[in-house]
């Protein structure tokens, strides 16, 4: 099974960054949190940082964790595991995707997903209602 890692970037206004893939490549147009395959002997960490650093020139911190997905997109099963970062410095710049945009728990549903976020963000949406409630009580 391929793993691979995925960061879900917070900006301090409880936003994320979605990152579109672009036309041609495979799922091109579909969005999804930004990463990549983790190397061998690379822990899940360290490929995010770099990965991050790769695709969207930002230098990194992680800050938390969701829970892995397993997928399989018909070219073999994927192990999608997401982590919390914030940038500590950059601004992201899009080297492999063709749009970037920031998403809220009120505006993320109105993108079309690749299939293996989809989890993910329910997962990070849950926890936001979550938080919100908590924080309202």
């Amino acid at each position: 099974m391929i793993q691979v890692v995925c960061g879900l970037i917070e900006d301090g206004h409880g936003r994320l960054l979605a990152c579109r893939r672009p036309p041609g490549k495979h799922l091109g147009g579909l969005w999804e949190f930004p990463g990549g395959k983790v190397e061998p002997d690379e822990s899940a960490e360290a490929a995010l940082i770099r990965e991050l650093r790769e695709e969207l020139g930002i230098e990194t911190e992680i800050t938390g964790a969701l829970s892995p997905v397993e997928w399989d997109y018909g070219r073999g099963p994927i192990r999608l595991i997401p982590f919390f970062c914030r940038i500590v410095s950059g601004a992201p710049h899009p080297h492999e995707h063709d749009s970037l945009e920031w998403i809220d728990a009120g505006t993320c549903d109105r993108l079309d997903w690749a299939a293996a976020d989809g989890p993910i963000l329910a997962e990070w949406k849950s926890d936001v209602v979550t938080a919100n409630r908590n924080a309202a009580s």
